[in-house]
């Protein structure tokens, strides 16, 4: 089974980023700020928190005063390199809101060498059109970390993120952002603007599909951003407007026969993986294109069930054709994604309706059948 990504910050990490806090600072109580971070209710602590925790830990540590202790933490930043330095950003967030121009140099800079795109969020609560106007003159930001920053941060839906309930509401400050990022020559950057629009989209269907239709067409970069941007659109709701701009007819489905959909082995161990073999047959007279995609139900605690998709094909097919393949999927354990044992339903999808189904059975020891 796979480790828990928390599990980074162990008490070997710990010791030696507190002697390279203590190589740059003599004063720096190495030992206590280690007992800090991992004393009553660390192991009980999920990633946010043991990110805050030592954050919370450096403050107490460092010297009193937010710029002598900043600038240690930029003295070996360089140093301090990838996602397990998430803290960087962190303390600057904890610390920073009332000294505004140096946190945001500091988070300029740590972005770059993991990412600010949570501690960023504080500051837009505290002053949202202060710190908005910051994020625009990011967007141009030669970096593209920085102009990252400026798309992610403000994500109205950004998993494990302080809410930003004022841009669900009216997302219209954040749609400067996302023009002027559209086309970035960035695939980092456009991701990040790709997953904007697809958090818009959950509470502003409308808004997104009047952006879609102004930016769609003139640019491939931007192109490829809408088919993202508009995932939820096309796939959860099926939307009709969503899938015309992209050529795909949710009636096409009505007009598809499913001669096969299977997964094999029906019951498995967590950590095992299924073949999936698909075939689909376009029974009207003119060509079509078809979208082909897998659902998958993971069952949560509490009766609930979470999907998500994976893209099986999209095609277009001739009156009469045929699509069909195979693929595998897994069902190891991410950091992302944990598994539960039970039924995991798993659907195939045709332009954004359910065609078929069959269920797989997960167990912790698995029987393979």
């Amino acid at each position: 089974m796979a480790e828990p990504l928390k599990a980074i910050y162990n008490e070997a990490f710990l010791t030696a980023f507190a002697e390279r806090v203590r190589r740059q600072w003599a004063a720096f109580d190495a030992d206590r700020f280690c007992e800090s971070v991992l004393g009553d209710g660390w192991e009980s602590l999920e990633l946010k928190g043991r990110i805050r925790r030592i954050a919370r830990s450096l403050g107490a540590a460092l010297p009193a005063e937010y710029p002598a202790a900043l600038a240690i933490l930029e003295e070996i930043a360089d140093e301090c390199r990838g996602f397990p330095y998430l803290f960087f950003p962190e303390f600057v967030a904890c610390y920073g809101l009332n000294d505004w121009d140096r946190s945001i140099r500091a988070l300029e800079r740590f972005t770059a060498l993991s990412s600010a795109e949570f501690a960023v969020r504080p500051f837009i609560r505290r002053d949202p059109e202060r710190m908005m106007a910051q994020m625009r003159k990011w967007a141009g930001h030669p970096d593209e970390h920085v102009r990252r920053l400026a798309s992610e941060g403000c994500r109205p839906r950004l998993p494990w993120a302080e809410a930003l309930p004022e841009f669900r509401r009216d997302p219209e400050p954040i749609i400067p952002i996302l023009d002027r990022l559209k086309a970035d020559p960035s695939a980092y950057v456009r991701k990040s603007v790709a997953n904007n629009l697809n958090d818009i989209s959950k509470d502003h269907p409308q808004r997104v599909l009047e952006l879609a239709k102004m930016w769609y067409g003139r640019n491939e970069r931007t192109d490829s951003v809408l088919r993202h941007g508009l995932r939820s659109l096309i796939r959860r709701a099926a939307h009709p407007e969503a899938l015309a701009l992209f050529g795909l007819s949710p009636d096409a489905g009505l007009s598809v026969e499913v001669e096969t959909w299977d997964a094999r082995p029906r019951e498995l161990a967590i950590g095992g993986s299924v073949a999936v073999r698909y075939a689909v047959r376009h029974r009207g007279e003119e060509a079509a294109k078809l979208r082909l995609e897998l659902a998958v139900d993971y069952p949560r605690a509490g009766g609930r069930s979470f999907r998500k998709l994976f893209k099986l094909a999209e095609r277009t097919v001739e009156g009469g054709g045929r699509l069909a393949g195979e693929r595998r999927h897994a069902f190891a354990d991410l950091s992302t994604r944990r598994h539960l044992p039970g039924v995991h339903k798993l659907a195939l999808l045709v332009n954004g309706r359910e065609a078929a189904a069959v269920d797989v059975i997960l167990s912790r020891e698995g029987t393979e059948a």
